[in-house]
């Protein structure tokens, strides 16, 4: 297998989780651990939210030591605060400190972060300058393709990154106009390597081993960050890794293993959460679980009316038991 270095820290394999809102929570990250990823990224973090010692914020910081390497993804636009919230950020173990370039939503734009800097490349260099200089960690930097369409920046970005200091970036083969429609293009991504001599890493439409593959041929990138892949099969992990490494993919899991899974992932939750917020935060998970199984549609219905561990426990062995013997 070949591996990832990223400044100093070698990592084991060049699969990397993305940074997902609302997914990339602690019981997520060790279950894509778990199936083999490289590194986990966090669900991304305010700046000023940081600063202002948000809760919620706290809450995302958490890390346990079974998942490592962990890197945090931090947005904002402000080189001061983002180095003093970088800074703040040093009293926690994480491998890398990111920055969102990337974030499409309108209440991130809005405010000049995420993929705002795509439009304004010296400011994003400003904030990547300063928080290289407070993180006491290595640096990476997350981007799209750039704002719009033929308006490709993130070659030229990438440059500035690197010479701020990044140690790399991740650059995902969109435009923030696209949201997450169309086609990647992953020109850009071998643009983007082309143009540095930091490690590259490659994201969008990986949903298969082989289209893994094909992206390194294509692009000669570094390393492959899985995204919506993986959402309900975290399976794919397992199978990039063996695809990198040369050797047989693992079988397809049963439709066993997926409730399995579920259920395991279900029991994360509540420990984490409790169980009243642990079943809310659960249910886009089990209606991934189970996307594609013959009555999901029905299953999903039940499954988002529980509001107990017990019921949806309930829920599952029953739709398990009445699949019994059918074709997985």
């Amino acid at each position: 297998m070949v591996k990832l270095r990223i400044g100093p820290v070698e990592l084991e394999n060049p699969v990397v989780l993305a940074p997902m809102a609302g997914v990339t929570d602690l019981p997520f990250r060790k279950i894509a651990k778990r199936f083999g990823c490289g590194l986990v990224c966090g669900e991304m973090v305010s700046d000023k939210a940081l600063l202002y010692g948000n809760e919620r914020t706290k809450e995302l910081l958490r890390t346990e030591e079974a998942e490592g390497p962990v890197s945090m993804q931090l947005f904002g636009s402000d080189p001061g605060l983002m180095a003093r919230a970088a800074g703040l950020l040093q009293a926690y173990p994480f491998a890398f400190l990111d920055i969102n370039m990337g974030c499409p939503v309108p209440k991130v734009v809005k405010n000049g972060e995420g993929a705002a800097l795509l439009k304004d490349l010296p400011r994003a260099a400003e904030v990547v300058a300063a928080v290289v200089e407070a993180a006491g960690r290595p640096v990476t930097v997350k981007m799209r393709a750039g704002w719009e369409r033929g308006a490709e920046v993130a070659p030229q970005l990438a440059r500035l990154c690197q010479e701020a200091g990044a140690a790399a970036v991740a650059v995902h083969g969109r435009y923030r106009e696209d949201f997450y429609q169309g086609r990647a293009d992953w020109g850009v991504i071998k643009r983007v390597k082309e143009a540095v001599t930091i490690p590259v890493i490659g994201n969008g439409d990986l949903f298969s081993a082989e289209d893994v593959l094909q992206m390194k041929e294509k692009t000669g990138c570094a390393g492959f960050m899985l995204g919506r892949g993986i959402l309900g099969n975290p399976w794919l992990i397992r199978s990039v890794v063996a695809a990198l490494a040369g050797k047989p993919l693992p079988a397809e899991p049963l439709r066993r293993e997926r409730l399995g899974l579920a259920r395991f992932h279900l029991q994360q939750q509540i420990a984490c959460y409790g169980e009243d917020r642990g079943v809310r935060e659960m249910r886009k998970h089990l209606a991934w679980y189970i996307k594609g199984f013959p009555g999901a549609a029905r299953v999903r219905e039940h499954l988002y009316r529980a509001g107990t561990e017990k019921e949806i426990l309930a829920i599952l062995d029953e739709y398990e038991q009445a699949c019994a013997g059918e074709e997985d």
